[in-house]
């Protein structure tokens, strides 16, 4: 019989750990609502169970059975075992970029899971919980085949709508089945002679399971109030025998003598992937066959399940009653962790009305670290959540870019500029310090107590948090100041925050894995080692000390414009922009008025003022132009370049001799030109005091070069 112990979700040492997401259907690329109801969680959770050192796999696959594999194929003018095939790769290479890190992504359509199923409804026959029964289906003659719900159209008894469909009316949202129907048709042939014959099918008989099944539920308590409470739902209302067989021809056959016209269900033989998957994993890619056992039949594992609401009746009722049923030792699950919908934009996700966002366009459009970041920032745990690209810019633009990603790179420039590209080893240890060491502390408590309940906003904002504690101590300490003053606390500054990075980077990697990387890379390790880390190492403030690190090659993320979102809105069918846009267009003409009339009375605009750059930077030598009067030669220090020559016509004002070693401003984005014979890559700024004197402008404290003028 099933394993019914009462668990719970912690993770104890011994055990070994099957997380397992809901199979995606084969029928097409998934939206991002599908990413973050269960193949993201799925990933991150595991990933994590891999940082804390457990023994876990994440099993997952294509669902390629059933109705609507067909029809697409059809639609598609293909084999549906083509058909299938293809898209497996698509969506296999889609998830592989989004870095969900199975350890074996499968098919429901292979031959393991062929055994799988067949062996499951042959131990249900035997032990006496599968039913045979007649029933009315639709048979299209001149095709020869029987029409499950989704090969038929025609018109709806209730409200009259000619194209519903065998299933629902999308007009009046009726349930319907097929023979229901009036003028009923097949969609593959609307030509076709209709007829209802009587067809026999099996059924699991679920209520002969309920005791059992509500026993195993009842035992797992400790579940999301929301699985749990689906559950017993269904199980209040009373469970009902159940087909499990259709008259198909792509699908599991049925091993039994005389029912070559039927295939199982797709909803019986789509669960069983996660056990054949497993199967077909320990066989072909470890080559150790024992494996499968010890994951799935033995009392030391745990099965971690993640899936939207809409599959919680299935992992809790149907299918753990097959399993309950078959009495074969197949494990059911510890933890069922169920996800709410995630809306788009205050609508739905949609495919015909080009509204929302499908996982391959919106790796074209933002890395996938972006996605995963604020996906799992607003992961609907408890309700729905809203998908809203201001929201979505906000998050880039101040929780990765602001915090993390500036973070990154002044730590990195400051200890190429100051110490010469090697990480200093940390002296003194201050109040200061001490501060970011507790932060450190406190949040990896709390990352570790939320993960271990199988949360996911808890534990991204608990980092999240550290990222701004990390950011409060760099600028507390003003590190470009005490480089001056006391260059060994500037020195300790830097190694501590290049210590905070590094724990970052630790924790970051189940959440964002590419990002995690580069942070690592950019201290000067390998990459990837990132992710064989162990979260026990997480806590070391003296491990860098003396290392070198590479020059740093470009910023970790990029601010997402307002345009972008504007046109983003309007091109993914944004509700919001939908309803301003007739608003926008009277207030651009209003605009348009108010400017012409500015720029006559002598104004400009802001966005014209905001193209200007201006920087600090350093003089570091002087000379004057030998080909006109009254320019001088600068050679200035700008924060990045030691080189960079700006000519200024102030030698009438200024000894070459006074100036060297001034931090003055210069506009760093006018484009150069020759005056006289020397390119000038600048302007230095100064205002006239009289007639006869100017004054150069410059910061009224020490700064360094490079610096942004706002």
């Amino acid at each position: 019989m099933t394993k019914q112990k009462k668990s719970s979700t912690k993770i104890l040492e011994e055990e070994r750990i099957i997380v397992t997401s809901a199979l995606p259907y084969i029928n097409g690329v998934k939206h991002l609502g599908n990413l973050i109801g269960s193949l993201l969680p799925a990933d991150v959770y595991t990933r994590y169970l891999k940082l804390i050192g457990k023994d876990v796999i994440y099993i997952c696959g294509t669902d390629d059975h059933g109705t609507p594999a067909e029809i697409s194929a059809l639609e598609a003018k293909k084999p549906v075992d083509k058909y299938c095939n293809e898209m497996y790769e698509v969506q296999k290479e889609i998830y592989d970029k989004f870095g969900l890190n199975f350890d074996y992504f499968g098919k429901t359509s292979h031959k393991d899971n062929h055994k799988v199923t067949q062996e499951i409804f042959l131990a249900l026959h035997k032990n006496g919980y599968i039913s045979e029964k007649t029933s009315e289906q639709l048979y299209s003659v001149d095709e020869d085949r029987y029409l499950p719900d989704r090969y038929v159209i025609g018109t709806c008894p209730k409200c009259d709508y000619d194209q519903a469909r065998g299933d629902q009316c999308e007009a009046c949202t009726s349930l319907l089945s097929p023979i229901e129907l009036k003028s009923p048709k097949s969609i593959t042939n609307e030509n076709s002679k209709i007829e209802i014959k009587k067809v026999k099918h099996f059924y699991i008989n679920l209520p002969k399971l309920q005791n059992k099944i509500e026993e195993w539920v009842e035992s797992h308590t400790e579940w999301p109030n929301t699985t749990l409470s689906i559950a017993r739902k269904w199980l209040k209302e009373g469970l009902r025998e159940r087909a499990i067989t259709r008259n198909l021809k792509w699908g599991i056959d049925v091993p039994l003598e005389g029912y070559d016209d039927l295939v199982f269900y797709v909803w019986f033989d789509a669960p069983n992937g996660y056990i054949s998957m497993t199967k077909t994993w320990a066989e072909t890619i470890k080559k150790d066959k024992s494996l499968f056992d010890k994951y799935w039949k033995s009392d030391s594992t745990k099965l971690i399940q993640f899936m939207g609401i809409d599959n919680v009746p299935f992992h809790t009722v149907t299918w753990p009653g097959s399993l309950i049923g078959s009495d074969l030792g197949y494990i059911a699950a510890s933890s069922v962790k169920s996800f709410q919908w995630l809306t788009y934009e205050k609508g739905k996700f949609s495919t015909s009305q080009n509204r929302g966002i499908f996982t391959d366009t919106a790796l074209e459009l933002f890395p996938a670290d972006y996605w995963r970041y604020y996906l799992l920032l607003i992961a609907p745990e408890r309700q729905d959540t809203d998908f809203l690209w201001d929201g979505f810019q906000n998050v880039v633009n101040n929780d990765l870019n602001n915090l993390l990603g500036n973070l990154l790179n002044r730590c990195i420039t400051f200890t190429h500029r100051h110490n010469n590209g090697i990480i200093p080893k940390v002296k003194a240890i201050g109040d200061k310090e001490k501060e970011l060491y507790i932060a450190l502390d406190e949040c990896l408590v709390e990352y570790q107590a939320t993960f271990n309940d199988i949360e996911f906003q808890k534990p991204v904002r608990a980092l999240r948090k550290f990222w701004q504690a990390s950011n409060k101590y760099f600028q507390e300490k003003q590190p470009w100041k005490a480089i001056i003053d006391n260059p060994d606390d500037a020195l300790d500054t830097i190694g501590t925050t290049a210590h905070a990075l590094r724990s970052i980077a630790i924790l970051f990697a189940p959440i964002a894995p590419f990002t995690s990387e580069k942070i690592y890379e950019a201290l000067g390790y390998k990459s990837k080692s990132v992710h064989r880390t162990n979260i026990s190492q997480v806590v070391n403030w003296n491990v860098l000390g003396g290392r070198e690190i590479p020059e740093f090659k470009s910023n970790l993320f990029s601010k997402i414009k307002d345009k972008e979102i504007k046109k983003l809105k309007e091109r993914f069918g944004s509700v919001e922009s939908k309803q301003v846009k007739k608003k926008e267009k009277k207030d651009k003409k209003k605009e348009a008025k108010k400017i012409k009339k500015q720029e006559k009375d002598g104004y400009i605009q802001y966005d014209d003022f905001a193209k200007i750059k201006l920087i600090t930077a350093k003089i570091l030598n002087v000379e004057e132009h030998p080909k006109a009067d009254k320019l001088l030669v600068l050679t200035l220090d700008d924060g990045k370049r030691k080189d960079r020559t700006v000519c200024a016509g102030i030698k009438e004002f200024y000894n070459p001799d006074e100036l060297k070693g001034r931090t003055v401003i210069i506009v760093d984005n006018l484009k150069p030109r020759k005056l006289r014979g020397i390119m000038s890559e600048g302007m230095v700024l100064a205002c006239d005091i009289d007639e006869k004197s100017i004054a150069l402008l410059q910061p009224d404290k020490k700064t360094d070069a490079g610096l942004e003028v706002h």
